[in-house]
């Protein structure tokens, strides 16, 4: 009894140093929580680690040449490193058999996917196939791209859109040389891509259309958003910077011109399914069928179509990178 009395009086009188002085309870409080956290991380199995910086991370071994500077630190730590870009821990893979344990072996382990703030505004919150984390979700999303998308049935029954651009390529070319003009070709391939996509996943060639708010258009908006410098990425706490910077508002405009223009597809398509059933599918037909069947697992909602349909017209932003 007298032990339990004396332990409420340690009790009180530690409560009222913590009152009076609070500074100094963070003060000796600080060095534990740091003794604590090291701990934790000596327990992690990390591969191996250059030297960090305090905030920064590895962001300053990066040089001008990226992939001249991470060559540089894979010989010296090996084909397996973990480096920190900001808050961000990253693997960096530099070996053909390391990337076959990490992308067949460990797939499974490895299947995480940051997600961004770009993606997040632009894919509905990563629901997409790119961006979207492993799960039920994403293996329908998958399913429907290899099955009614990439399949071979699909690529062949679009094989004379292809044969027309490339024929109507040809042709502008021609002209071009009978007439002396000069012949951009960056644009000239960029073009090609896009009328395909546009063709075979949206169903006609977007152009001329409310100005600078088409396909091309707000796909060349879109990828440099994406490869935009982003603070909440790199730095958490310094998110905010993302709105000085202008970041957030260049997100928003474009995020909403991009869902409008898709919205309007889409809307073209549910009037076109119900009054001409003979029309040849698209991919945006595809998906609208199976949300009205509902043969998935999982729910189809507009979101997702939306999200879906991009992944299928960024397969010409690599183009957009080269050319912008």
């Amino acid at each position: 009894m007298a032990q339990v009395i004396m332990l409420l009086q340690w009790c009180q009188e530690l409560q009222k140093v913590i009152m009076l002085n609070p500074w100094l309870c963070l003060f000796l409080l600080l060095p534990l929580l740091f003794l604590l956290r090291v701990a934790k991380r000596e327990k992690l199995n990390l591969p191996p680690s250059p030297p960090k910086l305090p905030m920064i991370g590895n962001l300053h071994q990066l040089g001008r040449l990226p992939h001249r500077s991470l060559r540089a630190l894979s010989a010296k730590y090996g084909p397996l490193m973990l480096l920190h870009f900001g808050k961000t821990p990253t693997l960096i893979v530099s070996s053909a058999e390391v990337a076959r344990e990490v992308m067949k072996t460990h797939d499974v382990a490895f299947s995480g996917r940051p997600q961004t703030r770009a993606a997040d505004v632009f894919f509905y919150g990563c629901v997409d196939v790119a961006f979207c984390p492993y799960g039920e979700y994403w293996r329908q999303a998958k399913k429907i791209c290899v099955l009614e998308i990439l399949s071979q049935k699909r690529v062949q029954a679009f094989q004379f859109v292809r044969e027309e651009e490339v024929t109507n390529m040809v042709e502008k070319v021609r002209l071009s040389c009978l007439n002396g003009a000069a012949v951009d070709l960056s644009d000239t391939f960029l073009t090609v891509s896009n009328n395909i996509i546009s063709r075979s996943t949206l169903g006609r060639v977007y152009v001329n259309e409310g100005s600078d708010e088409n396909f091309g258009g707000l796909s060349r908006k879109v990828i440099d958003l994406l490869a935009s410098f982003c603070f909440k990425d790199t730095f958490h706490f310094l998110g905010w910077m993302d709105t000085l910077t202008g970041l957030v508002a260049g997100l928003k405009n474009t995020s909403r011109a991009l869902h409008d223009f898709l919205d309007k597809v889409i809307e073209e398509h549910e009037s076109l399914m119900n009054n001409d059933e003979s029309h040849m599918k698209d991919m945006v037909d595809i998906l609208l069928d199976l949300q009205k069947n509902g043969a998935l697992g999982i729910d189809l909602t507009r979101e997702n179509i939306k999200a879906i349909l991009m992944v299928s017209l960024s397969l010409s932003w690599p183009l957009f990178c080269d050319c912008v």
